[in-house]
C-alpha cells in the first residue's frame, strides 16, 4: 500500500512539472509575440495568428499588410526558432551528461559546434552559394562540418581506444574542437573589417533575421535526434552506473553509445548551423531540470526539452528588447546566464556534491 501510494506520489509531481513546463513554454511563447519594438494590438497579433493557422478571424478587425508580414514572416518564425534551437541544445546536452556522467557535460563536448561554425564561417569568409541550394547553402554546410567533425572524433576515439571509451572521447573533442577554433581565428584575421563584423555576429549567436525557411530546415534534424534520444532514456540511466553495470543489465554499451552520440551531435549541429554559436544553455538547463525532478532520464529528456525551448524565447526577448530598437546577440545574453552557473557547478563539484559522486 505504501509503495503504491509513493508511485501515486511521484506520477503526480511528473504530471504537474509537466503542465507547469507547458505553461511556461507557452507564456514564454506568448511574451515572444506580443512584445517587441514595433508595438501591435493584442487583438491584431490573434487575428494574423488565427487568420494563418485557422482561416478565420477571431476579433473580425482589418489587420494592416504591414502587421501580418512582421507577425507571421518575422516574429513567429523567430518564437519556434528560438524554441527548436533551446529545445535541441537542452536535450543533447541532457543525453551528454548522461552519458559522460559529468554534470558538467554540455553539446559541444566532442567539438560538433566548432565543425558546424567552421562550415559557417567559411560560406561567410568565402561568400559560398550553392546553385541548387541558395539561401540554405550556409545551414546545409555548417550542419555538414558538424557531423563530418563527429566523425574525426570517432575515428580518432577509435584508432586510440576501439572501445570508445568516455574518457578518450572527451579528449579528442578537446583536441579537435582546438584545432578547427585555430582555423576560425586564422579565417578572422585574414578577414576584411565588414566580414570580421558578420563572422563574429554569427558566432555570438542569433535568430534574429531568420524566417520559416530556417525553421523547415531545422525541424526534421530536430524529430530525428530528439526521436534517436528519447528512446534510448534507458541506457541513460543505466550507463549512470556505470558501463559494467549497463552491460550487466543487457545494454549494448558500444551500440548504445554511438546512437546517443549521433542523436546529440545532430541537434547541436543543426542548432548552431541556424542559429550560430549559443553557450552554455545545454549546460544549465538539463542541470536545473535534474535538480527538479532526480536523475531519470525518461523525464529529465523532455523536460529538459520544453524548459530549454521556453528558456531561449525569453532569453531572445531579452536580448531584443533591453537595448531596443537595437540588439544584443542571444548568445551574450546566454553567456551572461550561463557564466555565474557554470562557476557554481564548479564550485560544487569541487566540494564533492555532484550528482553523479
Amino acid at each position: 500500500m505504501q509503495s503504491l501510494f509513493i508511485r501515486k506520489s511521484l506520477t503526480n509531481k511528473f504530471v504537474w512539472m509537466y503542465l507547469i513546463c507547458g505553461v511556461f513554454v507557452l507564456s514564454t511563447a506568448l511574451l515572444g509575440l506580443f512584445i517587441s519594438s514595433v508595438h501591435y494590438p493584442i487583438t491584431v497579433i490573434m487575428d494574423v495568428l488565427a487568420t494563418k493557422i485557422a482561416g478565420i478571424k477571431i476579433f473580425s478587425e482589418e489587420i494592416p499588410k504591414t502587421a501580418e508580414s512582421i507577425i507571421w514572416e518575422i516574429r513567429f518564425p523567430r518564437v519556434l526558432l528560438a524554441f527548436f534551437v533551446g529545445a535541441a541544445l537542452s536535450l543533447a546536452g541532457a543525453a551528454f551528461q548522461g552519458l559522460l556522467r559529468n554534470p558538467l557535460a554540455d553539446p559541444y563536448t566532442i567539438g560538433v559546434s566548432s565543425g558546424a561554425s567552421l562550415g559557417a564561417v567559411i560560406v561567410l569568409y568565402f561568400q559560398i552559394t550553392i546553385t541548387f541550394l541558395g539561401s540554405y547553402t550556409l545551414p546545409v554546410i555548417a550542419i555538414l562540418g558538424g557531423l563530418c567533425t563527429m566523425f574525426i572524433v570517432f575515428a580518432v576515439t577509435h584508432l586510440s581506444n576501439r572501445r570508445l571509451s568516455i574518457e578518450t572521447i572527451i579528449l579528442a573533442g578537446i583536441i579537435v574542437s582546438s584545432f578547427i577554433g585555430a582555423v576560425i581565428s586564422l579565417i578572422i584575421a585574414l578577414s576584411s573589417r565588414e566580414d570580421i563584423r558578420q563572422i563574429l555576429y554569427w558566432l555570438m549567436g542569433n535568430v534574429g533575421m531568420r524566417g520559416w525557411s530556417h525553421v523547415k530546415l531545422m525541424i526534421p534534424f530536430f524529430l530525428i535526434g530528439a526521436l534517436l534520444l528519447i528512446i534510448r532514456s534507458r541506457e541513460l540511466n543505466a550507463f549512470a552506473l556505470g558501463e559494467e553495470s549497463a552491460e550487466h543489465l543487457g545494454v549494448n554499451v558500444q551500440k548504445g553509445k554511438i546512437y546517443i552520440i549521433i542523436g546529440a551531435s545532430l541537434l547541436t549541429g543543426a542548432a548552431v548551423s541556424v542559429s550560430g554559436s549559443i553557450s552554455f544553455v545545454g549546460l544549465v538547463i538539463p542541470h536545473f531540470v535534474r535538480l527538479l525532478i532526480g536523475p531519470n532520464h525518461r523525464h529529465v529528456l523532455p523536460l529538459s526539452m520544453l524548459v530549454g525551448g521556453g528558456y531561449l524565447i525569453l532569453a531572445d526577448l531579452i536580448a531584443r528588447t533591453i537595448i531596443s530598437p537595437s540588439e544584443l546577440p542571444i548568445g551574450v545574453i546566454t553567456a551572461l546566464i550561463g557564466a555565474p552557473v557554470f562557476a557554481l557547478l564548479l564550485i560544487r563539484e569541487r566540494l564533492g556534491r555532484g550528482l553523479y559522486d
